[in-house]
């Protein structure tokens, strides 16, 4: 059974190599989606895959790798569409 989340990461999230991170974790879980920051200091997250995956992303995008700081993860469970087929870093 596959999951999606729609993720809004609020903290020290920008300029501390929190995209890459985010990237390289999903692709080694096998997941799909992108990661982008917002203009207003949050990265906006859509990952989507195999349950277990997902979740073990959601638990990472709590605390990230340092620099980063994660204050506070909005997270919105949505239905699985099967359209993104890698995980990018979006401007």
């Amino acid at each position: 059974m596959n999951k999606r989340f729609h993720l809004f990461i609020v903290g020290r999230v920008q300029g501390v190599f929190f995209r890459a991170n985010t990237l390289k974790t999903a692709r080694s879980l096998g997941l799909s989606g992108w990661v982008r920051n917002l203009a207003d200091g949050r990265v906006e997250v859509v990952l989507e895959g195999a349950a277990e995956a997902a979740d073990k992303m959601l638990d990472w995008c709590r605390s990230g790798t340092p620099p980063a700081r994660v204050d506070q993860v909005e997270c919105r469970e949505e239905t699985p569409t099967g359209v993104l087929s890698d995980f990018d870093i979006r401007l």
